[in-house]
């Protein structure tokens, strides 16, 4: 999803430089959106393995 995340915002950075700006607003915000979507699951992620590797040691 973080390649994704890049894609589009590079995507976004070309259209940009050669004047696309519905383009390159379109692109940003659709890698902001799945750069936010990585962090919540990454973070998600990371509590729940903390979480379950706890609970095997107890």
């Amino acid at each position: 999803m973080l390649a994704w995340a890049i894609t589009f915002f590079i995507i976004a950075i070309i259209a940009a430089l050669l004047g696309f700006g519905g383009i390159a607003g379109a692109a940003s915000s659709i890698a902001q959106i799945l750069f936010f979507v990585f962090l919540v699951l990454f973070v998600l992620s990371l509590i729940f393995g903390v979480a379950r590797r706890g609970a095997s040691t107890v």
